[in-house]
């Protein structure tokens, strides 16, 4: 585990902060991309693809709802209309899962930021991400959530 660096946990809680705009009743996702001079490159939530309705039979149908929503990360990613060589990605609440993995890695993001929580539904999904990571050597940094309710003295 990583002692917090200030710009990775502000990044985080920007990630929680769009997080908090999915529609999702059970787990709202965010993500954040930075290039390396520190700047926002793009953010995402999951949620359904444009001109998708958030109807609530959809939402409050998981099997429905997985085969509908678009990742935070591939929002993200798709919505940033630039190259993302070299930047950075922070995802809250949890680790990226493999098929974001995949993009992650097609896309030329070389750092992926996120918290320690694990899903245990995501959990073997997760795995197979690190794993691609690590073969892509693709840096991950994990922290402790507690750091995202510290005070940031920067």
């Amino acid at each position: 585990m990583l002692q917090p660096n200030k710009w990775h946990i502000r990044y985080l809680q920007l990630a929680k902060l769009v997080a908090s705009w999915s529609k999702d009743p059970s787990t709202q996702c965010g993500a954040v991309i930075v290039n390396e001079n520190n700047e926002i490159v793009s953010t995402g939530f999951n949620g359904f693809p444009r001109g998708i309705t958030d109807k609530a039979e959809w939402l409050h149908d998981r099997n429905t709802k997985y085969m509908m929503t678009l990742h935070a990360e591939t929002n993200a990613i798709l919505f940033a209309n630039q190259s993302l060589e070299g930047c950075t990605i922070y995802t809250w609440p949890m680790h990226a899962c493999s098929q974001c993995a995949a993009m992650i890695i097609q896309s030329g993001i070389k750092t992926h930021v996120t918290t320690m929580n694990e899903n245990e539904r995501w959990q073997a999904s997760h795995i197979i991400a690190r794993t691609m990571f690590n073969e892509a050597k693709l840096a991950v940094h994990l922290y402790d959530p507690k750091f995202l309710e510290e005070k940031n003295e920067a």
